[in-house]
């Protein structure tokens, strides 16, 4: 997998693994499906084992679970995180991608970039 997740990232995902409330060895599952403005919407939550399909990416200790369709979707693509006073969130650098701004399902941060906000987390059972 070409996937690369900066520092800000990995940060923000480990703390999130951390206060998740998900006993054991938890992961960060990110999931991107097409739709949104920019072509993507995702939506991430903490799970305590990869789902059936999912990919279990490595990052310095940290296990990210990516379902087959995110992983072809961020192929070459750079996970960051974003904190300013307007927004948080993570924001996905995709070349592949282009942005137009006029929806809630990705705020785009520049050509090429779509953002998910903190806001837009919802916790699974």
């Amino acid at each position: 997998m070409n996937i690369t997740i900066t520092a800000a990232a990995e940060k923000f995902m480990r703390r999130m693994v951390r206060f998740g409330g998900v006993p054991g060895d938890a992961g960060f599952r990110l999931s991107v499906a097409p739709g949104g403005c920019s072509g993507y919407s995702s939506e991430f939550a903490v799970e305590a084992q990869p789902r059936p399909g999912d990919a279990t990416l490595d990052v310095h200790g940290l296990r990210v679970f990516l379902p087959a369709q995110s992983r072809l979707l961020l192929e070459g693509a750079t996970v960051d995180f974003t904190d300013t006073p307007v927004a948080s969130g993570l924001t996905f650098v995709l070349p592949q991608a282009s942005s137009c701004g006029t929806c809630s399902t990705s705020t785009p941060a520049g050509p090429g970039v779509a953002t998910v906000e903190i806001s837009r987390i919802a916790r699974r059972a």
